[in-house]
């Protein structure tokens, strides 16, 4: 399993929108200047999180993006697969009727129920807390 980048940056703009939801229409291209990502590569990626239903869109001067949901509500499985499709494509694709009946495609398939019972029961506002927990470990308290 690789996680291409527009999966990493997914991740990272919507964890983005979380950290900087104030109600408030977050533009994209501030977010790509915090984060230092193409703002031509998070058009595409918010796209695809807009039609799946993520985010909200907002026109004009003050517009931007808004989390639909709350925090809690995203799961990183979920973000992953708008961006990826299937996280776990380990099994081996073979015409051979053995090779599929295979004793080695029960380590991909318990592979693959190991990720994604990962990548589903982590949220983004796991992620927040995390990221509050290393800055507080840091040193820095933000107020």
């Amino acid at each position: 399993m690789k996680i291409s980048t527009r999966g990493r940056y997914a991740l990272i703009l919507m964890l983005d929108l979380a950290n900087h939801n104030r109600g408030v229409p977050v533009p994209l291209k501030e977010t790509a200047k915090r984060q230092q990502i193409s703002e031509k590569y998070l058009e595409q990626i918010i796209s695809v999180l807009n039609k799946a239903g993520f985010v909200k869109s907002v026109r004009g001067p003050q517009g931007g993006y808004l989390l639909k949901k709350t925090p809690e509500e995203y799961t990183v499985g979920m973000i992953l697969r708008q961006t990826e499709g299937d996280l776990m494509s380990l099994s081996s694709d073979t015409s051979n009727e053995m090779e599929k009946a295979s004793v080695i495609n029960r380590v991909w398939d318990k592979m693959g129920k190991a990720v994604n019972d990962i990548v589903d029961n982590i949220t983004l506002q796991d992620l927040l807390d995390w990221e509050e927990e290393q800055t507080e470990e840091a040193g820095f308290y933000v107020i």
